[in-house]
C-alpha cells in the first residue's frame, strides 16, 4: 500500500513538473510572437529610403502656351485699368507672345536601360521633359505612349552607364494597415519621403479602369507619378491624386495600384499604346427590383442594354441578356466587367454566360480593340425631344404617346424606329424618381418589344400573371438605353 501511494506521488510530481514547463515554454511563445509583432513596426524607414530613392526621378516640363492662358492679371473688360495693364505688358515686351511655361512631378526608373514610369498629366502637352537623377545629373526623355484612363505615361531616357531602378510588387497582396512609403518631389522641393499606411484598396474616383491604393502618407502637388513603396522596397502604386478642400495633403491620398499599371506600361512598352479588350455591348448594374422583374435569384452580373455593330452582336448577344460569367470569372458589377474584359487580349475567344428568359446560356465571343471602337464611335446626338400633338394614354405614372413621323423627326429617330414615347411624368410617381422623363422612349417591356399601348399593356398583364412585383422597361434617351425596373400596382 505504501509502494503504490509512493508511486502516486512521484507520478503526481512529475505531471506538475511538466506543466510547469509546459506554461513556461508557452510564455516564452507569446513572449516572442510579441517581440516579432512589434519588430513589425518599423524603427526606422531609414534603410527602405536609402535602398530605393536613386531610383526615384523629379521630373519638369515646358511647354510653349499663348499669352494671357495662363495667370496673370485678372482685370474687368471695360475697367479704366485694362489698357494700363496692357500697355505695362507691350512696354515689357510681353503682348501676345508665347511664353514657355513650366511644370514639376515625381516618376521612377523601372529597367537599367533607362525607362520612367510617371503620371500622364505631369507630361501631357509638353515640348521638352527633363529627368533629374537622386545622385545628381539631368536626362531628357522621350515619351514612349501615354494612357489617359489610367493617367499612366511611359517615358525613356538614353544613358552611358546602367541605371538604378526599382521593381513592382503585387498590389493585390497590399493590406489596409501596411505600411507603405510615398517618394518624390512635392511642391517642386526636391526629393522627399513620407511615411504611412494603406488605408483603403480598390478604390474608384471616375474611370472605368480605376484600382486605387488609399495612403494616408503625405502626396502633395508634385508627387505626382512617384511611387509608393511597400516594405519590401516594390512599387505598389503610382501617387496619382489627393482628395483636399485646400489643395495640400490632410492624409487622404491615391496611387493607382501596380497591378492595373503593369499591365499598361507593358503594353505602352511594347506597341506605343493601349490594347484592350472589347466586347461591344452597352451594360448596367442589375438592382434589386431588375433583378426581380426578370427572375434573378441573385442580384448580379451586368444587364446588356444596347448590342450595337461588334464582338457579342456577332456571337448573338441581345439586349436585356444578363452577363453572369466572363472567360471564367463571375460578374459581380458592371466595374467589374469592364476591368475584366479589358485585361483580356485582343483576339482572344472567351466563354461568356448570359442569363435569358429564365435560364443560362454560354456564347463564345471573339474580343476585338476597344481603342479602335472608340476612334470609330459615332457622336452621340443631342436630345431635341419635344412634346408632340399626339393622342396620349397614361399608364405607371407616364403619359404616352405612340411614334409617328412627326415625332421621329422631333427625336432625330430612324423611320424604323418603334415604341412609345414619354410625354410627361409625374412628379410623385416611381417612374420620375427613377429618372424617366419627358422625351425618352420605352421600346421594350418585359423584355419583349413594344410600339403601341396595348402591347405595354399585355406586357404588364403578363407580369402579373407570373407573379412579377414590377415590369422591366428598356428605355432609350438619346440614342442611349439603360433598364428600369417600376412597381406594379
Amino acid at each position: 500500500m505504501r509502494q503504490a501511494t509512493r508511486v502516486i506521488a512521484i507520478k503526481t510530481a512529475e505531471a506538475g513538473v511538466v506543466r510547469a514547463l509546459w506554461l513556461m515554454m508557452l510564455g516564452a511563445a507569446l513572449f516572442l510572437a510579441q517581440a516579432i509583432a512589434a519588430q513589425a513596426r518599423p524603427e526606422s524607414f531609414a534603410d527602405l529610403a536609402e535602398r530605393v530613392s536613386p531610383a526615384v526621378v523629379n521630373i519638369t516640363t515646358s511647354t510653349m502656351v499663348a499669352r494671357g492662358t495662363g495667370p496673370g492679371a485678372i482685370v474687368p473688360d471695360g475697367s479704366p485699368f485694362e489698357d494700363f495693364f496692357k500697355e505695362f505688358q507691350d512696354r515689357n515686351g510681353q503682348g501676345n507672345r508665347p511664353r514657355r511655361s513650366s511644370a514639376l512631378g515625381s516618376g521612377f526608373v523601372i529597367s537599367e536601360d533607362g525607362y520612367i514610369v510617371t503620371n500622364n498629366h505631369v507630361i501631357e502637352g509638353a515640348d521638352e521633359v527633363i529627368i533629374e537623377f537622386f545622385e545628381g545629373g539631368e536626362l531628357e526623355a522621350k515619351v514612349i505612349g501615354t494612357d489617359p484612363k489610367t493617367d499612366i505615361a511611359l517615358l525613356k531616357v538614353e544613358s552611358d552607364t546602367p541605371l538604378a531602378f526599382v521593381p513592382f510588387g503585387n498590389s493585390d497582396t497590399a493590406r489596409v494597415g501596411d505600411w507603405v512609403l510615398a517618394v518624390g518631389n512635392p511642391l517642386g522641393q526636391g526629393f522627399s519621403v513620407s511615411a504611412g499606411i494603406v488605408s483603403q484598396r480598390n478604390r474608384a474616383l471616375q474611370g472605368a479602369y480605376d484600382d486605387y491604393i488609399q495612403t494616408d502618407a503625405a502626396i502633395n502637388r508634385g508627387n505626382s507619378g512617384g511611387p509608393l513603396f511597400n516594405m519590401d522596397g516594390e512599387v505598389v502604386g503610382v501617387n496619382t491624386a489627393i482628395l483636399s478642400p485646400n489643395g495640400g495633403s490632410i492624409g487622404i491620398g491615391f496611387s493607382m495600384a501596380s497591378n492595373v499599371v503593369t499591365r499598361v506600361v507593358n503594353q505602352l512598352r511594347d506597341f506605343g499604346e493601349t490594347r484592350r479588350g472589347w466586347l461591344g455591348v452597352r451594360i448596367q448594374d442589375v438592382s434589386d427590383d431588375v433583378a426581380e422583374a426578370i427572375g434573378l435569384e441573385k442580384t448580379a452580373g451586368a444587364l446588356v442594354t444596347d448590342v450595337p455593330d461588334g464582338p457579342a452582336k456577332d456571337a448573338g448577344m441581345l439586349s436585356g441578356d444578363v452577363i453572369m460569367s466572363f472567360d471564367g470569372v463571375d460578374v459581380e458589377d458592371t466595374r467589374g466587367l469592364v476591368r475584366t474584359v479589358g485585361n483580356a487580349d485582343v483576339g482572344k475567344t472567351v466563354r461568356v454566360i448570359v442569363f435569358r428568359e429564365g435560364k443560362t446560356q454560354t456564347l463564345k465571343i471573339t474580343l476585338g480593340r476597344r481603342e479602335d471602337a472608340e476612334s470609330n464611335e459615332a457622336p452621340m446626338e443631342e436630345d431635341t425631344s419635344e412634346e408632340g400633338d399626339v393622342q396620349e394614354m397614361e399608364m405607371l405614372g407616364l403619359k404616352l404617346a405612340p411614334l409617328n413621323d412627326d415625332l421621329r423627326e422631333q427625336l432625330e429617330l430612324g423611320s424604323d424606329a418603334n415604341g412609345l414615347v414619354v410625354t410627361d411624368v409625374d412628379e410623385a410617381a416611381e417612374a420620375f424618381e427613377k429618372g424617366l422623363r419627358a422625351g425618352d422612349v420605352i421600346t421594350e417591356a418585359g423584355q419583349q418589344k413594344i410600339a403601341t399601348a396595348g402591347e405595354l399593356q399585355a406586357q404588364v398583364d403578363a407580369a402579373k400573371e407570373a407573379g412579377r412585383k414590377s415590369l422591366l422597361l428598356l428605355v432609350r434617351r438619346a440614342g442611349e438605353p439603360r433598364f428600369v425596373a417600376l412597381t406594379l400596382d
